[in-house]
């Protein structure tokens, strides 16, 4: 039962998370100015993790495959997101 507790917490905060960053991201795009593509680029990873969220959410399903690869690609984006916004706005700008 803890097993089961904690990860259906972890996907949660996974969820809420990726919401919260394409909530955030598009805030920064239509009000602060930020670079629409590459920022809709990096967007993409947590769209997915959401709708996959959402899903598990509804049918209180979740999976440690959804927990562990959340952790794990959005310390990646986070930790080069500056570096991955220049780099693509350069390359489509």
């Amino acid at each position: 039962m803890q097993k089961d507790n904690f990860k259906a917490i972890l996907c949660k905060i996974i969820l809420f998370y990726s919401v919260f960053y394409v909530v955030m991201k598009l805030i920064a795009i239509l009000f602060d100015g930020a670079w629409p593509i590459p920022n809709l680029i990096l967007v993409l990873p947590f769209i997915a993790f959401a709708v996959v969220g959402g899903l598990m959410f509804k049918r209180d399903y979740f999976t440690w495959t959804y927990a562990i690869l959340g952790i794990i690609i959005i310390s990646v984006i986070r930790y080069y997101e500056a570096e991955w916004v220049l780099q693509l706005h350069q390359y489509f700008g």
